[in-house]
């Protein structure tokens, strides 16, 4: 199998305990983003980038387009994790919001993470609390699914994630001989 390296961007521990999951069942190196040196990196066959997603961005994910032209000959998978629920929808708008141009071939994965105002930024809170208000203007029968997810964690905490999330990964890459 070759050598893989699973790096990732997490702000509130979603994206890093799928990172290190990620890292057991594949038997690859888990690397957080700050420590991720391209010399280093590129010696591996494939890379597996995960980050949280924040206005539709993958967070870090211009480490991978930034550095494109030193990976293009090595396999590459990217996730996001969010809040919202999965939809195909949902997939199809975080692709074509981040996997644009020369990147726009990379296998793309979305898993659910948590939400926990107690742990949140003070602007990270201030901006689910302002989407949170424009949201509630709407009728509940109308909401997307995400805008129903958001609404449900008023004053609660919630951990979505689920190790069999990454499943989807793990046969990717053995289904495709990586």
């Amino acid at each position: 199998m070759d050598k893989i390296a699973v790096i990732y961007m997490s702000k509130y521990g979603a994206t890093k305990k799928y990172a290190e999951w990620l890292g057991e069942d594949l038997s690859a190196d888990v690397i957080e983003l700050k420590n991720a040196k391209i010399d280093h990196i590129e010696k591996y066959d494939l890379i597996i980038y995960g980050g949280g997603i924040y206005a539709s961005g993958i967070a870090g994910f211009s480490y991978i387009s930034k550095n494109y032209d030193r990976l293009k000959n090595k396999k590459i998978i990217v996730f996001g994790v969010g809040a919202s629920p999965f939809s195909e929808e949902w997939l199809t708008a975080l692709k074509e919001h981040n996997l644009k141009g020369h990147l726009s071939d990379i296998p793309c994965f979305y898993f659910r993470g948590a939400w926990n105002e107690e742990r949140m930024s003070w602007a990270d809170r201030m901006l689910g609390r302002l989407l949170k208000k424009m949201v509630a203007k709407k009728d509940p029968a109308k909401y997307e699914p995400w805008e129903a997810a958001l609404m449900e964690t008023i004053g609660s905490s919630r951990d979505w994630t689920d190790r069999s999330q990454i499943k989807q990964i793990v046969e990717y890459v053995k289904n495709h001989s990586i």
